[in-house]
């Protein structure tokens, strides 16, 4: 496969990890704090928002596997949805005058909509793009690799957009004099307005530069499709493992956003020449520069570990950083060790991204031999739909405790210790307790590398005799 392949699909996750960054760790902190939804109501919405999700992702699933172009089954979504994937975005990041709630929730089911319409059909784009198991790893590794590389863009450049499309702004200074977000409507959107426009032109590039190499059929009725997916064991435990996942990282990225704005930047006294890293957006984007050094890893140690072992180890490693993590103190040498452990715990999420989608390959060749009908589309779709998932439990469930903690989001607002405490116990605590119950699930997935080569041999064998 040719490297301009290779990039074409990165450059179309790193359009969607942009947005989907920018929604997981900025988007509740401008629903409370910015748009002005209480914490209570901003948690129903992303929740209530994603029973659509949960139809719409095996719906687009299921479209996408039937689909018969001269671009391909998968490949035209992304020509087709670039220009509304943009758009929605900068509806969603849109403050009204009146009928704010409403304003919410359909800009956001509408935004959700349109991601599924593109970033279904692109997941599975890998699988035709080549059939090898190992080649997959690889193209995953570039889409993960390019997705952090656009979340850091995004995450890196958020706050110092929003503040410099404030021009009235009076900055909000904590007692070190550390600037904080700024919370102008307007400046948020015209941030998303730049963004987006950049997320356009990569999901063009992407739709240009990749090609469908692998010719895949569903050739059952789409009751039996759905009917043979609930009973693949293998793609439960996965559905499981990737739920875990994304709600590891969306709590402590919503979280974050608040845990500077109300704690760090108002109790540690940084010297000038550094002040300039204390700040969620610098945090943030850290964490994707060091996810793209664990894609790198994902690799190689997924071929000598296998991938269901590398994902366990990496999420033990993570539940012993994400504990030690609540005993750094918030003073300047805290802080430093703070990115410290930020750079490791996102290395080994960076190793974990990769591993998911090329597992949920896996389980889509797994199921087109033993069933005899390739369900790409459908399968891949669950990964959106546990994406979702995981951003919406994990955004909810920060807003409701958040709540439960006593915290105020009332602007210039001096928190409480109950709810400091509670802004410390999402970033370490919690995580913890995620990716432990992630290695649970994991410790009974079947499709370990010796049985997924026995797999392979099969799967190709039965394709040369089709064609």
């Amino acid at each position: 496969m040719k490297l301009s392949e290779k990039i074409g699909y990165g450059f179309g996750d790193m359009s969607s990890s942009m947005f989907w960054k920018l929604f997981s760790y900025f988007l509740p902190f401008f629903y409370s704090n910015v748009f002005g939804l209480s914490l209570a109501d901003a948690g129903i919405l992303m929740l209530v928002t994603r029973i659509w999700d949960a139809v719409s992702d095996p719906m687009m699933g299921i479209i996408a596997d039937r689909t018969k172009t001269r671009w391909g089954k998968y490949r035209p979504y992304l020509l087709f949805f670039a220009l509304p994937f943009a758009v929605c975005g900068i509806l969603l990041f849109t403050t009204p005058e009146n009928g704010k709630t409403v304003w919410a929730y359909v800009t956001y089911i509408l935004m959700m909509t349109v991601y599924t319409g593109i970033n279904v059909p692109y997941g599975s784009l890998m699988n035709v793009m080549t059939a090898d198991s190992d080649e997959k790893s690889v193209l995953s590794s570039f889409r993960m690799f390019f997705a952090y590389g656009g979340s850091f863009i995004a995450l890196f450049a958020w706050e110092p957009l929003c503040n410099m499309f404030d021009k009235g702004r009076v900055a909000a200074e904590g007692a070190s004099g550390l600037a904080a977000i700024s919370t102008s409507p307007d400046a948020w959107q015209k941030a998303m307005i730049l963004i987006a426009s950049c997320c356009f032109i990569l999901f063009i590039l992407s739709f240009l530069l990749t090609k469908e190499h692998v010719k895949s059929e569903s050739t059952v009725s789409v009751g039996q499709d759905l009917k043979l997916l609930l009973k693949n064991k293998p793609w439960w435990l996965l559905i499981g493992a990737a739920l875990a996942s994304n709600l590891f990282n969306t709590v402590r990225g919503t979280t974050t956003a608040y845990f500077f704005a109300d704690y760090i930047q108002k109790t540690i006294d940084m010297a000038p020449q550094w002040a300039f890293l204390v700040s969620a957006s610098i945090f943030l984007s850290i964490g994707e520069i060091s996810n793209m050094i664990g894609v790198v890893l994902a690799v190689p140690m997924s071929k000598n570990l296998g991938k269901k072992s590398t994902y366990m180890i990496s999420m033990a490693a993570l539940i012993g950083l994400s504990i030690a993590f609540f005993f750094l103190p918030a003073t300047t040498g805290g802080y430093w060790a703070m990115l410290a452990f930020q750079i490791i715990i996102s290395v080994f999420t960076g190793v974990i991204s990769p591993l998911i989608w090329s597992m949920y390959a896996d389980v889509a060749d797994y199921s087109e031999l033993k069933d005899g009908t390739a369900s790409t589309g459908l399968i891949f779709s669950s990964a959106s739909m546990a994406q979702k998932f995981g951003g919406a439990f994990g955004g909810s469930a920060v807003m409701w405790m958040l709540a439960a903690f006593g915290y105020s989001t009332v602007a210039g607002a001096v928190q409480t210790e109950t709810a400091i405490m509670g802004l410390r116990i999402l970033m370490s605590w919690v995580p913890a307790a995620v990716a432990a119950l992630s290695i649970l699930v994991v410790w009974f997935y079947p499709l370990t590398k010796k049985k997924m080569e026995g797999v392979q041999a099969e799967l190709a064998a039965k394709r040369d005799q089709q064609v």
